[in-house]
């Protein structure tokens, strides 16, 4: 799958990575726990935790503290030619550009999106790949044995964040957003239950994943691992350390990825994902609208009754 590579596309206006998501949590200290169990690097960042990848400094993640979980903001990063014919879109499209929120220090477009999410546009360097990541088969204790004893099991370290996937009350009208005003494109989508949008430069077959729901809120960060080996890895090693609730291991329909969802402590979950399809930027990927008991996995476990539950109250 690393043969498929990708380049900047030219001539279309779009978003070409998820820089960052940020959600408030009621305790920072909790979640850096839960976070470095899963694999991840929490640093502090002012008043704020954020969340990287071993080996890379970008911070895909940012979390504040505050009364009850929360999704605070999206960050889409954009290149920096393309910044001011986001800024005369919005202007055309009437969405009223806003200060930076108190604490964060910003050159980028701030604006209230689809169902008022707080939404930025910025500079940055593309963190979507250019490239399928690399799956395989996971790794082995020597050529005359498979695997190794438990005991031995090594810790799985997400490479960087796949995707996220938030709540919305009207899945059709935020598709229409993200593609008119971001110059994302859909992916797939299952009636007006779900939908899955890439980016016109090279994604992911999705970088954003929207989710009806009756109001909006944050359900899932995703992270890119390297085999299924390592999926039931991170879930094993996540279940030792209390986290046992979730949802997987199984595989996607849309997407093709092989996935575990761990329930954090405020409700929404964290995704191992592993082989997720590839769009590269000279592909015009042609969507699917797919029946919802066809669409959501191909094989595994049935979901929790409450996977799809929003605990966002307005």
């Amino acid at each position: 799958m690393s043969d498929i590579t990708s380049k900047r596309r030219p001539n279309l206006l779009g978003v070409h990575s998820l820089d960052h998501f940020s959600i408030a949590v009621p305790d920072l200290s909790q979640a850096a726990d839960f976070y470095d169990a899963f694999g991840l690097v929490t640093k502090a960042e002012g008043s704020s935790l954020a969340l990287q990848t071993h080996g890379s400094d970008h911070s895909w993640g940012k979390l504040v503290e505050g009364p009850k979980k929360q999704l605070h903001h999206l960050s889409f990063a954009a290149y920096a030619d393309d910044l001011p014919r986001f800024k005369e879109r919005l202007e055309q499209r009437g969405i009223k550009l806003l200060s930076p929120p108190v604490g964060l220090e910003s050159d980028g477009l701030w604006f209230h999106g689809h169902d008022g999410v707080l939404t930025e546009i910025c500079v940055a360097d593309k963190s979507s790949p250019d490239v399928a990541s690399v799956f395989g088969p996971g790794d082995t204790e020597s050529p005359a044995r498979g695997t190794y004893s438990r005991s031995k099991a090594p810790r799985v370290y997400p490479r960087r964040m796949s995707h996220v996937a938030i709540f919305t009350p009207d899945v059709g009208g935020a598709i229409a957003f993200y593609s008119d005003v971001l110059g994302l494109r859909l992916s797939d989508r299952s009636a007006d239950i779900v939908a899955f949008l890439h980016g016109v430069h090279g994604s992911d077959h999705h970088m954003i994943a929207l989710v009806k729901s009756g109001n909006s809120g944050f359900h899932h960060c995703s992270w890119d691992i390297g085999s299924a080996h390592e999926v039931g890895l991170g879930a094993s090693h996540m279940a030792g350390r209390g986290h046992d609730r979730g949802w997987g291991l199984g595989r996607h329909v849309l997407g093709s990825n092989y996935f575990h969802y761990v329930r954090d402590p405020w409700g929404s979950y964290s995704e191992y994902s592993a082989g997720m399809d590839y769009v590269p930027s000279s592909v015009d990927w042609q969507g699917t609208d797919q029946p919802v008991e066809d669409a959501m996995f191909l094989w595994g476990p049935n979901p929790p009754e409450d996977f799809a539950h929003n605990y966002e109250t307005p």
